[in-house]
């Protein structure tokens, strides 16, 4: 395990116990799906199928898949975060499985082939590797089995996404660098007063990386979908809509804010 990871980690690890505070971990316990419309849209035959959830953090969409009737196992480096979400099977009675481990790790302790990969959410900036990523997913797909990745558009990154920014404009790398980038700070949406600091390592990938890994691995490409809306508020200068989507609040501005792909294993 590189210094990086091991600092991702304890980042994580740190980050587990906040986020568990801002999401709504009560409403989820008594049925509240945690699944976007888009998911529910695009990936909507699960009931019966294996399906390897990576970098699953505590695991709320895991549990959400396992409540439409996929067999979901949840994989993510977080001791707290696994923690957490065996807790939650425990109280929901959900049958889920999660595996603490290091992505890259994955293959030297699961055996399972999936019908289904699924990965969302602000995940691919922290793989140092895109190429074994790829690899990865191709190992654990059943021959026809498929990968549904869902994340903020590439081009985001380029941009400053600190919380006292006013406008869009560049701050880190597009293209790929073999050194990360370091961003050291308070711990994202912790109570400032609490100072609680923490140190992230990320990377940057063009979208070619992204679509160029997964054919390098032998996955055929069967969508790429592009969004003007998102899960979250990326920017303090966005706005949420009445179905609870974030959008720019300029509307003039039509930069993609997320994308969705599908490819298959042949």
């Amino acid at each position: 395990m590189t210094d990086y990871t091991k600092s991702n980690r304890v980042h994580w690890n740190a980050r587990t116990a906040v986020n568990a505070a801002r999401y709504d971990i009560a409403g989820f316990k008594v049925g509240k799906s945690t699944l976007n419309p888009i998911e529910l849209e695009e990936l909507n035959d699960v009931a019966g199928k294996s399906m390897l959830h990576l970098q699953c953090h505590f695991g709320l969409d895991t549990l959400s898949w396992a409540r439409l009737g996929a067999h979901v196992t949840g994989v993510d480096f977080s001791e707290d975060a696994i923690a957490l979400a065996e807790r939650l099977t425990q109280e929901t009675g959900l049958g889920a499985r999660f595996m603490c481990t290091d992505i890259y790790k994955l293959p030297q302790v699961l055996e399972d082939k999936f019908d289904i990969i699924y990965t969302t959410g602000g995940v691919l900036f922290w793989l140092s590797d895109l190429g074994q990523w790829a690899k990865i997913i191709a190992h654990f797909l059943k021959p026809g089995g498929i990968l549904y990745l869902q994340e903020e558009h590439p081009f985001l990154n380029v941009f400053d996404d600190s919380a006292d920014v006013t406008d869009l404009h560049t701050r880190y790398p597009y293209f790929h660098t073999e050194q990360p980038i370091r961003i050291e700070g308070l711990l994202p949406f912790s109570d400032p007063a609490a100072n609680q600091r923490s140190v992230e390592y990320s990377w940057s990938f063009s979208f070619s990386d992204i679509l160029n890994a997964l054919i390098a691995a032998g996955l055929r490409l069967d969508y790429l979908h592009e969004f003007s809306h998102g899960s979250n508020r990326r920017f303090p200068f966005m706005v949420q809509s009445e179905e609870g989507r974030w959008r720019w609040k300029d509307s003039t501005n039509d930069i993609p804010l997320t994308f969705s792909l599908q490819a298959t294993k042949g």
